[in-house]
């Protein structure tokens, strides 16, 4: 009975303890309610949706290459008997980088004088006894051609002889050198390779959906990942008539080379276009954006200060504004901040 009389309290305590926590779920339930029910508003900002003038960045990455890359090749035959440079020389336009053995080609031009001097005679002597009748005209034509001859012939052994001093054909640093002294060359043989960068030139690819935008003579920021925060101004030189099977058109840009910052060829450098159409289109500050480009959603305030959760498409890019070719109109006020706390229906206050 006793046992009876227990089991009786304890299940009496354990149906007072449901009870009260219902009541006190049913408590807070109803507090939840009545705070949910309480019409909070966020406070955001807003702007509205303008029509306004294309202005896309177009960021591309290109390559340095030097203004002129000349390989200095040999135009005589013969020895190597002297070298007047090293490697990365910078040497000055007319300077004399190698001589080749000029003996044979002074005897050359030794013998081209002795022939022209005769040819000369003989010419002078039959012009005059032509003039007499003392000559046949083929005999005065003979002796004239004869003597040009001879002065094509001192002409070349002048010219050869004057090649077996090899100079620089512009100034600028050396940066091959394919003989040494005591080398035999050939006609046609390298014996050096000279580059120009005082003046530079970035060549790139552009997009065809691009380049229609591009013209002669337009400027171009330029930077490179070895001068952090280092400005380079460039002018585009040049657009290719003819793309690639990908639809790319080579592009080449000129800038002067800076003494204090100064780039070699081959270098990586960063290219920023800036691209301005004539036509205007619906654009939103990027902040607006919920989402990314490709799935692009807004926030767009409704007459009676409500947020809207909308689908945008979007269209360029343009940095700090993004053009929208769907789900906007004109004057529509889209969230700019607050949209963290925002969910589609929910009032909101603007920021004045």
């Amino acid at each position: 009975m006793k046992r009876i009389i227990t089991i009786i309290v304890i299940v009496g305590i354990l149906a007072a303890v449901v009870l009260r926590l219902s009541a006190n779920k049913k408590h807070i339930e109803e507090s939840k309610k009545i705070k949910e029910d309480v019409n909070f508003t966020v406070a955001v900002n807003a702007v509205p949706v303008q029509a306004k003038l294309n202005e896309a960045n177009l960021d591309l990455v290109g390559t340095v290459v030097a203004n002129q890359i000349i390989d200095i090749k040999a135009e005589v035959q013969g020895k190597i008997t002297s070298l007047s440079f090293k490697l990365g020389d910078c040497v000055q336009q007319g300077h004399a980088l190698a001589h080749i053995d000029s003996r044979i080609r002074q005897i050359a031009l030794s013998n081209a004088e002795q022939a022209l001097a005769n040819a000369e005679q003989n010419y002078q002597r039959y012009k005059i006894l032509y003039e007499g009748g003392a000559a046949s005209k083929s005999q005065y034509d003979q002796n004239k051609l004869s003597y040009e001859n001879a002065l094509n012939q001192l002409d070349q052994s002048k010219k050869e002889l004057g090649n077996t001093s090899v100079t620089a054909p512009l100034t600028g640093y050396i940066t091959e050198k394919n003989v040494e002294e005591g080398t035999f060359v050939s006609v046609g043989n390298s014996i050096a390779t000279i580059v120009d960068v005082s003046k530079l030139k970035v060549k790139v690819n552009v997009p065809e959906r691009n380049v229609y935008d591009l013209k002669v003579g337009d400027t171009v920021n330029i930077t490179a990942s070895v001068y952090p925060g280092v400005l380079f101004k460039g002018k585009v030189t040049f657009i290719s008539l003819n793309g690639d099977e990908a639809h790319n058109y080579p592009v080449e840009i000129s800038l002067a080379n800076q003494s204090k910052n100064p780039l070699k060829s081959g270098t990586y450098v960063d290219i920023f276009f800036n691209q301005k159409s004539k036509t205007a289109s619906l654009q939103i500050p990027r902040k607006a954006l919920v989402g990314s480009v490709k799935s692009a959603q807004v926030y767009v305030i409704d007459a009676n200060n409500v947020a809207h959760l909308r689908n945008v498409l979007i269209g360029n890019d343009s940095g700090e504004y993004l053009e929208v070719l769907k789900g906007l109109k004109e004057g529509d006020l889209v969230v700019t901040s607050g949209q963290i706390n925002l969910k589609d229906g929910s009032p909101i206050s603007i920021i004045k």
